[in-house]
């Protein structure tokens, strides 16, 4: 599917009586587009990453969001007190939808709708941090910019339950592709937790394409949990630009398990004192799965904070890249920064390309950052199977307790159990963990 094609779509789906200000963004976007092209691996950022087969592939555009409540239970978490906006193939359902009753000062909504209302908040924000010229992929987010979720948060707003946004990916008979953009706006001293969950249908093979953007201001706190299962067949590409304020907090959690081809790329701006980025990630990835990641966070400023632990898990012929760069300006005395990449291959066909930076500009600062890769502990495994566990089973215990280390940072239990049972169910031999805890401890 060339350029064109794509340019193509875009102009097949503008919206009649768009606001002026995205029309403009739009028609920017879709030329940037058209001047780079798609990436290629010639390219640094692209280097591990080739993308050739979403460019040549053919998709449409989504023309329904027809999804039965039987199929969405089965695919969603269940997480029930929560403020829950569905999309189906990129394109918002009201009917599955439940955003409920929200505090004063909390707007949670689909773009669509907070394009309708007019709201101020998507002039001054949407494409504030992520311009059009960062990739090819942004600028066509932007060109197609129409649905997607908007969390604005006022001064002082605490919202108590998280916001769950479910993006559902149908098996149909010619692959779609939708363009989510995400925009959070956290005013100072408001609180919020945002679960972003993109969900495929088994032979779906769709291609998403995620632009998120979030603006905290002083002492502003947002939890934000990102869980990726498409299917194997499909194409997934993201990527999140945060920028902070003094005393503010932004925390990510990165869960990729599916994919047949995925990219995410994910940026902290820490522009005050005492603002902190924490990023936990884990992928895993089996059979021919591609799955990389990039990260940055920028300290502009003194005394700021990050942490940084990403965890791969690959077997068969998977793929994974990681490459995380820290970045402290000149004069950032007294920062504090933190990165590590541990890998564990369950397969000698598995494959990891990681890439840990640290630029440093100031010398008053304290920093690490490593990577390592290896393979599960034969000794480890020998002391399991004296003790009854067998070969298959032993190997599922330690696999697991590898990514525990970033399932014990998340609150939630509907993820963790969720990636737990995913992590266990594509092991080699289904096993039950509580039955051998149980076993272990008689």
């Amino acid at each position: 599917m060339s350029t064109e094609t794509f340019l193509q779509h875009l102009q097949e789906r503008v919206e009649q009586g768009a606001p002026e200000w995205l029309t403009s963004r739009r028609q920017s976007a879709a030329e940037s587009f058209a001047r780079q092209g798609f990436p290629s691996p010639r390219q640094e950022a692209w280097k591990y990453t080739d993308v050739s087969r979403i460019a040549e592939s053919r998709f449409t555009l989504a023309s329904d969001a027809a999804l039965s409540e039987a199929r969405l239970a089965a695919l969603r978490l269940q997480v029930d007190d929560a403020h829950r906006l569905v999309f189906v193939d990129g394109l918002f359902s009201a009917e599955h939808s439940d955003i409920g009753e929200l505090p004063a000062g909390v707007v949670v909504e689909p773009l669509s709708q907070a394009l309708m209302q007019g709201r101020e908040v998507l002039g001054s924000q949407l494409g504030r941090l992520t311009g059009e010229d960062f990739s090819p992929f942004a600028a066509l987010n932007t060109a197609f910019a129409h649905e997607g979720v908007l969390l604005h948060l006022g001064r002082n707003a605490v919202l108590e339950k998280p916001v769950y946004a479910i993006f559902v990916s149908r098996t149909g008979e010619s692959a779609v592709m939708s363009h989510p953009r995400l925009l959070i706006r956290a005013e100072q001293g408001s609180e919020a937790s945002l679960i972003e969950h993109h969900i495929g249908e088994h032979e779906a093979a769709n291609f998403t394409n995620v632009v998120g953007e979030a603006s905290l201001d002083a002492n502003a706190r947002v939890r934000h949990y990102k869980l990726q299962e498409a299917s194997q067949s499909e194409y997934h590409v993201s990527s999140m630009h945060i920028d902070q304020q003094r005393d503010s907090l932004y925390a990510s959690y990165n869960l990729n398990l599916g994919g047949a081809l995925v990219r995410n790329d994910l940026i902290s701006e820490l522009n005050d004192e005492n603002a902190t980025t924490e990023f936990w990630g884990l992928f895993f990835g089996q059979e021919r799965q591609h799955i990389d990641n990039h990260t940055q966070v920028n300290h502009n400023a003194p005394r700021t904070y990050s942490n940084e632990s990403y965890k791969g898990i690959l077997g068969g012929r998977a793929r994974g890249v990681f490459n995380g760069r820290v970045y402290i300006k000149r004069d950032a005395q007294q920062v504090r920064g933190y990165q590590n990449n541990a890998n564990l291959l369950l397969s000698d066909r598995a494959e990891i390309d990681t890439k840990p930076e640290l630029e440093i500009y100031a010398d008053d600062v304290l920093c690490s950052h490593g990577a390592t890769t290896g393979q599960l502990d034969e000794n480890a495994i020998f002391a399991l199977r004296a003790r009854g566990i067998s070969q298959e089973m032993a190997r599922g215990l330690l696999t697991l307790a590898f990514a525990t280390e970033v399932m014990e940072q998340i609150p939630l239990a509907e993820i963790t159990e969720r990636v737990e049972r995913t992590v266990a169910g594509k092991l080699p031999d289904r096993f039950n963990l509580m039955g051998v805890v149980e076993d272990s401890d008689a």
